[in-house]
Formats: C-alpha cells, sequence, structure tokens
C-alpha cells in the first residue's frame, strides 16, 4: 500500500465502515484525518471512489436531491467485498505500514486492529522514526556551524518533533503490552 490513491481507498473504506456518506461528507472528514498539511482534492476522491465502485469494495444508495441544487447525492456505502479489504489492508505489517504517508491513516483505524498488529505496526514506526532521529542529529551538528541560525532552529525544531512521537509512540507501545486502555480525550469545553 505505498500509492496516494490505496492510502485514500483505506481511508475511505474505514470511514464508510462508521455509515453511509456523500462525497463532500467523506472529503470534509478525510481532510480532518490527513491533517492540515494535505488536503484532499474531489480530483482526487472521485477517481478513487469510481475505481472502488469498479471494484466493488463501495456501492452507491439510492441518492437524495438537495433543495438548493435539485442535483441528486450520490451516497456510498463499503461492501462485503470492501469490509474484506480493509481487513487486509489494515492487516498488513511491513514498511508501508509505518511510513508517513500510510501510518496515520492507519491509526485512525487502530481500534479495528488486533493488538499484534499494532504492536508491530508501531514498532516498526517507532525504528523507523529513531533511524530518522539520528541522522538528523547527526546532519545537525555537522552543518549547525555552516548554517545561519535559522536554519538550524528549524533544524533543531525537526529533531524535537521526531524525539515527542518517539516518546510518544514508546508510552503507547508499553500500553498496549501492559494492556491499558487509551486515555479519554481531554475536555474541550
Amino acid at each position: 500500500m505505498a500509492r496516494r490513491a490505496e492510502t485514500i481507498e483505506l481511508a475511505v473504506l474505514g470511514l464508510l465502515h462508521e455509515g453511509p456518506m456523500h462525497g463532500y461528507e467523506l472529503r470534509k472528514r478525510l481532510n480532518l484525518m490527513l491533517g492540515w498539511g494535505r488536503v484532499l482534492s474531489y480530483g482526487s476522491l472521485y477517481p478513487t471512489l469510481k475505481k472502488m465502485l469498479r471494484g466493488q469494495l463501495i456501492e452507491e444508495l439510492t441518492a437524495s436531491t438537495t433543495p438548493v441544487t435539485r442535483r441528486p447525492r450520490i451516497v456510498y456505502q463499503v461492501t462485503e467485498a470492501g469490509t474484506r479489504e480493509f481487513e487486509r489492508l489494515m492487516s498488513e505489517v511491513g514498511p508501508t505500514a509505518w511510513e508517513d504517508d500510510n501510518f496515520d491513516i492507519r491509526f485512525a483505524f487502530f481500534g479495528r486492529t488486533d493488538m499484534e498488529i499494532r504492536l508491530r505496526v508501531l514498532e516498526g514506526r517507532r525504528i523507523r522514526l529513531q533511524e530518522r532521529l539520528d541522522r538528523v542529529q547527526r546532519e545537525l551538528q555537522m552543518t549547525e556551524q555552516e548554517v545561519d541560525r535559522y536554519a538550524a532552529e528549524l533544524q533543531r525544531h525537526g529533531v524535537e518533533s521526531v524525539e515527542r512521537e518517539v516518546k510518544w509512540l514508546s508510552e503507547l507501545i508499553n500500553a498496549e503490552r501492559n494492556n491499558i486502555p487509551p486515555a479519554p480525550a481531554a475536555d474541550q469545553s
């Protein structure tokens, strides 16, 4: 699962497990899931939906009309084949499971994943980030004297971000191993 379309496919299948959705709602939820740095356009979403329809991973439901446009709104739902494909994709462990483009999406659906698979993905991600951290720290030491202070600050910020994620992953791995349920989300009120 290396291409962006496959990542979008996994996310769509995961979201449609929550219930049927129309394209606008899918795009809105995917953009929230992908984060501020990766906005999904309709030009990426709809070709993926068409491919998934052809592959019978999703199907269209009877569309409703909206009062504003009077055009039917197409609603999508996951099929049995889509459920099997989602389970297959979520059970994959290997380098693509912990790469930047795929990890966040997979993590969003960890609640539907076996603990052993979760652990392998979390550990793989931590190893990958630790390798990145070691490399960036070496580069920072070599270039600190050669770059201006703003470039050095940017590199230091990158190091601190990776260090935070490695710490977070270690805490998640320990919680998984000790069968500690995730902490509830903090109240935003």
